[in-house]
């Protein structure tokens, strides 16, 4: 059997990470078809989460694995955050779709989500840690938001020069 094929991420400023992703209306073979993918393009580019919205994909569906051995992936179809914890913490962040940027950014230290998983059924998780954190990254980018947002503007600025500058230098080469 061949590996999944993989799907081109979306780089910051692309405009469309900042779509606002649709419900699922039904864990069909498309939305099936998709999960292994997005798994395996996460994977390939050694990431712990990715969002449907990070491969042009605009429907509320992300997937992590936060694990050391990469074999615990997660699946999260129309996800939502019934609670979140007040204390938070500000920790370094990156993104597969803001290649090389890393910057501090505060989030709930626990959350509980519930979701529909790869099969459809209903879910509720409680996750502290790295997992909470990354849930609240991965469903940012369902709402059309970037970490980097986070930012103060002059940063912001600074970091899509950046790549906006690393982009055309790829592309010439």
């Amino acid at each position: 059997m061949n590996p999944p094929e993989l799907l081109p991420i979306l780089r910051y400023p692309d405009p469309r990470l900042h779509t606002v992703a649709k419900t699922v209306a039904a864990v069909d073979d498309r939305i099936r078809a998709l999960i292994p993918r997005m798994l395996a393009t996460m994977y390939d580019a050694n990431g712990i989460g990715l969002a449907a919205t990070q491969v042009d994909i605009h429907v509320r569906l992300i997937v992590i694995d936060v694990s050391e051995a990469r074999d615990q992936p997660l699946v999260l179809i129309n996800p939502v955050i019934e609670w979140a914890s007040e204390e938070t913490r500000k920790g370094e962040e990156g993104c597969l779709s803001v290649p090389g940027i890393y910057d501090g950014v505060e989030r709930s230290v626990a959350v509980r989500v519930r979701a529909l998983d790869a099969e459809g059924v209903e879910r509720s998780i409680e996750a502290q840690g790295m997992l909470a954190v990354c849930i609240q990254h991965e469903m940012d980018h369902l709402m059309g938001k970037v970490f980097v947002e986070y930012l103060s503007p002059l940063k912001r600025n600074r970091i899509k020069s950046k790549l906006v500058k690393a982009q055309r230098e790829a592309e010439r080469a």
